[in-house]
């Protein structure tokens, strides 16, 4: 763990826009709510049109939220839009970079109690996550990436909360849907794989940290509420359905070798089958579209 860091400076989040029109508005409220920490918000919009992004210049200025704002006039994936969003934020100097779904919630002193888990000495620092609702129940307590099936179970997922997983420490995976990392991370991980576009860039990036000997700090005092899937239409989306299945064949690819290569991508294929019954026909020909092209695709292509 690096060292204590009292005087850490200001916090980039960074946010990317696609079918957000209806969660920005919780989302800016929120940032309102956060005193103490002094960040600028980044909003990357892969939109094809900027009526959202219009609408986050207002709540920007309504609430008094420092914040630029990029128009890709395109939908140029999560990826690129997180490394546009971290550039600027490394670009101003930031010391430290939130990556932040706008389809989530958070009440007043979350920000504080991430940013003082970071200070602390944490590279990166992950929050408990809901799923948004009176229910409480749990989307994320925890978690890990498994070597041989390259699933990333969540701990304690559909779970109502009752602070069962209410112990602080390092674990294995967290989703960077709202995820504070150090600016330090950057020079010895590299950005996001833009090749993955949406779905496993995350955990690449996350098995990147690994390799490099940083670990994640799971902070449960700070609670977020996650509209789940807001952008992507769900689980059973041929959206959805096709590149969570091509981009888990390309991280295998990419990143396993030997003996964890061949179990990896057998245990993929092997259940595809059973998982293709269980969706519309639709999401179906788009998972077995997603694997053949997961195949296909350089392994080498942007090996950060």
């Amino acid at each position: 763990m690096a060292e204590s860091r009292p005087g850490a400076g200001r916090i980039g989040i960074v946010t990317v826009l696609y079918g957000s029109h209806d969660v920005v508005e919780g989302f800016f409220a929120s940032l309102a709510l956060q005193r103490g920490v002094d960040f600028k918000l980044y909003v990357i919009d892969n939109s094809p049109t900027p009526t959202t992004l219009d609408l986050c210049h207002e709540l920007a200025a309504c609430h008094g939220v420092d914040a630029e704002f990029v128009f890709n006039d395109a939908n140029v994936g999560v990826a690129r839009g997180n490394n546009q969003g971290i550039e600027l934020a490394l670009r101003d100097g930031c010391a430290g970079v939130l990556l932040a779904n706008n389809d989530t919630e958070f009440a007043e002193g979350t920000l504080q109690l991430l940013v003082d888990e970071w200070r602390r000495g944490a590279m990166a620092v992950t929050p408990k996550l809901l799923y948004y609702g009176p229910e409480r129940l749990i989307w994320f307590a925890g978690g890990r990436i498994d070597a041989w099936t390259l699933r990333t179970p969540h701990l304690g997922m559909r779970e109502v909360d009752r602070g069962q997983y209410d112990t602080p420490g390092d674990i294995g995976y967290a989703p960077t849907c709202f995820l504070l990392l150090d600016a330090g991370v950057f020079a010895r991980v590299g950005r996001m794989d833009e090749a993955y576009f949406v779905y496993y860039d995350d955990t690449d990036f996350i098995w990147r940290m690994q390799r490099a000997g940083l670990r994640v700090r799971y902070a449960p005092q700070a609670v977020v509420l996650h509209k789940v899937s807001t952008s992507t239409g769900g689980g059973e989306s041929p959206f959805t359905a096709y590149y969570s299945n091509r981009n888990r064949v390309y991280f295998i690819r990419k990143n396993f070798r030997g003996l964890r290569r061949v179990v990896a991508l057998t245990y993929v294929l092997a259940t595809r089958l059973p998982a293709a019954t269980r969706l519309p026909a639709a999401a179906a020909r788009r998972l077995w579209s997603g694997v053949r092209d997961g195949l296909r695709m350089p392994e080498g292509a942007n090996r950060l």
